[in-house]
């Protein structure tokens, strides 16, 4: 790797750091070609420090290190993407990232529908909604609508009728969201047992 450490006078490049599975990014930092090689040997990400005015493996004090996964390079050689496995916290003010931000898995609009999900059965009382009624119901009625609903789109998947078949598989995938969290799951489960038959 062929790192451009003299673009800036003080010798340092910005490492951002990046969760290696939920892809979030969890901080940023600053590496001498000394970091860089302290953190391929050993395998935990060290910065230099520009307050401290020396190396400093993230986590050596609070024990929240960041496992190295992988480095890239960007076009211009001079900032680096690093994964990590972190252990713990990643900010010193003890959040998950700088930002403020949970660091947990995002499925895009799938995480957005799994979030209203459960907001909707949680103020059952106050807002009365399809997806609340249907919880009032209870898990048998969650089931049979996802069964109605993949029937449906078995239908309309054997007819030439793309916008119906795509009508379809969103209503089977919505009351699917639905029917793990009542059985108290989440995609995240699903993810998890999806890699384990991966393996």
């Amino acid at each position: 790797m062929n790192i451009d450490f003299s673009k800036n006078r003080d010798g340092l490049v910005p490492a951002v750091i990046q969760d290696a599975t939920t892809k979030n990014v969890l901080m940023l930092g600053y590496m001498n070609q000394e970091a860089f090689t302290k953190t391929e040997e050993s395998k935990l990400v060290t910065f230099f420090s520009r307050t401290k005015n020396r190396l400093w493996t993230k986590g050596e004090e609070s024990g929240n290190v960041l496992h190295l996964v992988s480095m890239k390079l960007d076009c211009d050689n001079d900032t680096l993407l690093i994964q990590v496995n972190p252990n713990g916290p990643t900010c010193h003010k003890g959040t998950d990232t700088c930002w403020e931000e949970e660091n947990k898995q995002n499925y895009g609009f799938f995480s957005t529908l799994e979030s209203v999900i459960t907001e909707r059965v949680a103020n059952k009382d106050t807002q009365k909604s399809y997806v609340a009624s249907l919880f009032e119901k209870g898990i048998n009625k969650i089931a049979q609508k996802v069964g109605e609903e993949a029937v449906e789109t078995v239908i309309e998947a054997m007819d030439n009728n793309d916008e119906l078949f795509l009508y379809e598989s969103a209503d089977l995938l919505f009351h699917y969201l639905m029917l793990l969290q009542a059985k108290g799951f989440t995609l995240k489960d699903i993810e998890a047992e999806l890699k384990g038959r991966h393996k």
